[in-house]
């Protein structure tokens, strides 16, 4: 067999299905869209699942793609074996109610033998135990030997979940091994034992399943296949670990080089380096795709992902970020099939070297927070930490549950890791309940989905707000009526429309439905998931019937606020670009009539310097009062043109350019000014950040800023009144009042010092002794925590060998600190769990070294109790 690249391999299945009549797709993003169920695209099919269930018209009745997918359910395993990953490609070809099995189990053969020219005595095909179809098309229209086909049960060879649309499988299988396996029952031992790997496996999707299990034969039955690409690459390429395929192999050794570990060596250090290369293509791709680090969701599968890998690189020995410059190799691998990684590549790097520095300061306050839980395990005579606070240190503070074993281990101690589990599980499920369900292949199971999709509707607003139309549609509580009755509220499909239904960060029209007998509100516009323009009404008189003419008239003061605000985005979004650098790029938007949000990736704050050059450059750009241009061409046009977008599946072949003069050129279907000089005036009024690396600027525009700008003068007018001085004298007066404050504030602390101090003397003739340990108490008022740690000072180094422990009531709240000398630390004296048990009389909560601790309580009525319970304390301390 000729040794195929993985890229190769690629492109070679692609061609052959284009061969066979499919449109080609690139990869869709690993973030689900419209899909409710999945946390991150796990199989080649998910993303097509519209089009599988009639949500959505295919593009093509033939499809192929190669998807990226994410999968972390054997997360544990990855590095401890050969073959397990987090991310890998799905070569896969589709039809939608098009061709069976006819057409492909021969060109699965001819792909096999012809193309990669696998041998055939080494290939295997299962088919499901009843499919005797399929059985006759593999005798039949191929060569292969029948003696090398086997029946399986359902648990192999059919798919289906629960009720809905479901089928038999075809898998073909490679023989790694010698000799010819004669039956199921070898075949399957062969299979458990890693001799016979499956790499591709056709789903015919024939039945309907329904509620009584009967399975109803389907009229146009649809094909899905699946073949891993680093699967067949491991085939091709003679090795039995996905880790010794050229591309990842490439990704391995580099690891190797950085980290210094030689790969095969040690057993340990192997695991390592396979689970840093495995999870640095996760993250590449991840963040390329728009995820973004956090505690919550995919960004959290990213942290968790990016930390373990940065966890095993401290186990190698490197102790400073390096896996953001591993992505270079990454990069140049998958460039080629991948153009938004080499245009990312900077992006990509910044995210995970914030994180990788970020995980340090995590790893530095982990450590602390778990030695105070050994401290606690060794005053207890415990050598078990409960899985509550592991996992506590797991899930809050992103502390590797790998590295809690190592140091309970160096103290001779355990994690309870049946307890952790336990923990994991219920995170877990409430992760499950947080997604919402969906029934087969995740089609929301709502009247608004259902709409034939015969039924189109013309949009005709951007150049008309007015519209007279015809109803196709009407659905009221979740059901399909004649009639819309006064008082009712309902959704209406019209053939045309001038309404905007909400899109691409925009916001829906409102507006009126009428004619000569009936009147209706426009609440709102949006779109199905198969792109049905759906306006949600509540009908004010008469009644709206189905296939009545309708005016549908769009709001138009509210329309133009929001055309102002849309065109400012786009001038907003080329500003950033031009100031804070071209790694910007939208993370988000949203647009109504009262305001614009503008989401970015930078990596700080943007300065007071720059949120005034933006400002000026989007309104010296609205000043020129510029025609805002838009035309229609197709998407490589569009992109040859120079214009912005995220170049996904969403766009059609054709697309809608806007230009606002020679600044800024975007994809985009919204609504916009003709000219910038409409916009008016555009002013920033927050900044702030959303995310990790991701920034969000709000602001306003035209008579909402022209407002925001008055409201501003007014509250200078306010302000002035009540300094009674002129706008222009605020500052000065200011720092006048500041510079007296901070006179008094010195005042009354020396006053505060002066009183703790004029208590020294009575704290120390107050003395009791323990065990021959001097204890010194006292109690004050108004003394805050510094002068009170002042005090407590002074008194130990007058006491001798002492403890010294103070209480004071400050604004209703309690004050306490406790400290002791290096001599009375030898005869038990701690200082932290004395001050844990008087806080505690207290209500409130604190700790802190053996030699001085401080803390806090609610409940100043308690404090003399607390002070008079430390000599009790000392008592079981001193040895």
């Amino acid at each position: 067999m000729e040794k195929l690249g993985l890229n190769q391999l690629r492109e070679m299945y692609l061609s052959f299905f284009e061969s066979k009549g499919h449109l080609r797709l690139p990869s869709f993003s690993l973030i689900p869209k419209d899909d409710k169920s999945l946390l991150l695209i796990n199989a080649g099919m998910a993303p097509l699942k519209p089009y599988f269930t009639g949500l959505q018209v295919p593009p093509s009745k033939r499809v192929t793609t190669s998807q990226k997918c994410i999968r972390t359910g054997d997360i544990e395993n990855v590095g401890k074996t050969s073959r397990h990953g987090t991310f890998f490609e799905m070569l896969g070809n589709f039809s939608f109610g098009d061709y069976f099995k006819e057409e492909i189990i021969p060109w699965a053969w001819e792909f096999s033998t012809e193309v990669l020219k696998l041998p055939k005595d080494r290939l295997y095909v299962t088919i499901y135990l009843d499919d005797d179809e399929s059985f006759d098309i593999w005798t039949k229209k191929t060569d292969i030997d029948p003696s090398r086909i086997f029946r399986l049960g359902k648990e192999e060879n059919f798919w289906e979940l629960g009720v809905g649309p479901c089928g038999p499988c075809s898998e073909l299988h490679f023989d790694k091994g010698e000799g010819k396996l004669n039956s199921a029952e070898e075949f399957v031992k062969a299979s458990d034992d890693d001799r016979v790997m499956e790499f591709w496996n056709l789903v015919f999707t024939q039945f309907d399943k329904d509620e009584q299990g009967n399975y109803n034969r389907l009229a146009h039955p649809n094909i899905d296949t699946g073949m891993g690409l680093e699967r067949i690459a491991s085939i091709m390429q003679g090795t039995d670990n996905i880790f010794e395929v050229d591309t990842i192999k490439s990704i391995l050794d580099e690891v190797s080089r950085v980290t210094g570990a030689i790969y095969g060596k040690d057993v340990k250090a192997d695991i390592s380096l396979r689970l840093i290369t495995d999870h640095i293509r996760s993250v590449t791709f991840m963040i390329s795709d728009g995820i973004l680090p956090s505690n919550e969701g995919r960004g959290y599968v990213l942290r968790r992902l990016l930390r373990r890998a940065a966890k095993h690189g401290k186990s190698l020995g490197i102790n400073k970020p390096f896996l953001h410059n591993l992505t270079d190799i990454v990069i140049d691998n998958s460039c080629g099939s991948y153009p938004e990684l080499k245009e990312k590549k900077d992006f990509i790097k910044k995210v995970i070297k914030l994180e990788e520095e970020r995980f340090d300061e995590t790893i530095d306050s982990g450590i602390q927070i778990l030695n105070e839980f050994v401290e606690d395990l060794k005053n207890n005579n415990a050598l078990v930490l409960s899985g509550e606070k592991v996992f506590k240190l797991y899930d809050t503070y992103g502390f590797p549950l790998e590295l809690t074993q190592e140091i309970l281990e160096e103290n001779g101690m355990t994690v309870d890791i049946e307890g952790f589990n336990k923990e994991m599980q219920s995170q877990r499920e409430r992760a499950r309940a947080a997604r919402e369900e969906t029934n087969y292949m995740g089609a929301e199971d709502t009247i608004l989905n259902k709409i034939p999709l015969e039924i189109e509707t013309i949009f005709e607003g951007y150049e008309t707000t007015t519209t007279v139309s015809k109803i196709k549609t009407l659905i009221r509580d979740e059901e399909f009526v004649s009639s819309l009755l006064a008082g009712d509220t309902g959704v209406i499909i019209t053939d045309r429309t001038p309404f905007y239904a909400e899109m691409g960060g925009q916001v829906g029209d409102k507006g009126i439905a009428f004619n000569s007998s009936s009147k209706a509100e426009v609440l709102d516009c949006k779109k199905n998931v198969a792109g049905k323009t759906l306006h949600f009404i509540k009908v004010l008189s008469g009644v709206i019937n189905l296939e009545d003419e309708v005016t549908l008239s769009v709001d138009v003061e509210r329309r133009n606020n929001i055309r102002r605000n849309h065109t400012a985005t786009h001038i907003l979004n080329e500003a950033l670009r031009k100031v804070l650098g071209e790694h910007v790029h939208q993370s988000g938007s949203y647009v109504d009539d009262e305001r614009l949000r503008f989401d970015f990736n930078h990596f700080e704050a943007v300065n007071s310097e720059e949120l005034k050059q933006i400002e000026n450059l989007v309104n010296e750009n609205v000043m020129k009062v510029v025609s805002v241009n838009t035309k229609v061409m197709t998407l490589e046009e569009a992109r040859e043109s120079g214009a912005i977008a995220l170049f996904d599946n969403k766009y059609k072949d054709e697309v809608r350019v806007v230009s606002v003069g020679d600044f800024s050129k975007e994809l985009c279907g919204g609504t916009h000014v003709g000219n910038t000089g409409e916009i008016g005036l555009f002013k920033i009024v927050s900044e702030a950040g959303v995310a990790a690396g991701v920034r969000r600027m709000e602001a306003v525009s035209g008579p909402r800023a022209i407002s925001y700008v008055e409201a501003k003068n007014e509250l200078l007018k306010e302000i002035s009144a009540k300094l009674r001085c002129s706008e222009k004298e605020i500052l000065h007066k200011l720092e006048l009042q500041a510079a007296e404050l901070k006179e008094r504030e010195k005042e009354i602390s020396e006053l505060k010092s002066k009183l703790a101090g004029s208590a020294e003397d009575d704290i120390l003739n107050n003395v009791q002794e323990v065990k021959g340990v001097k204890l010194f108490t006292g109690i004050l008022k108004d003394v805050d925590g510094n002068a009170l740690r002042d005090l407590a000072d002074k008194i130990r180094s007058k006491g001798g060998e002492c403890a010294v422990v103070l209480g004071s009531e400050v604004e209703g709240k309690v004050q306490l600190v406790a400290m002791t000398t290096k001599a009375s630390i030898e005869k038990g004296v701690h200082c932290g769990k004395i001050i844990k048990e008087v806080a505690a009389i207290t209500g409130g909560g604190g700790g802190g070294r053996p030699d001085m601790a401080q803390a806090g309580g609610k409940l100043p009525e308690k404090l003399e109790e607390a002070i008079v319970s430390c000599a009790a304390i000392m008592e079981k301390l001193v040895k």
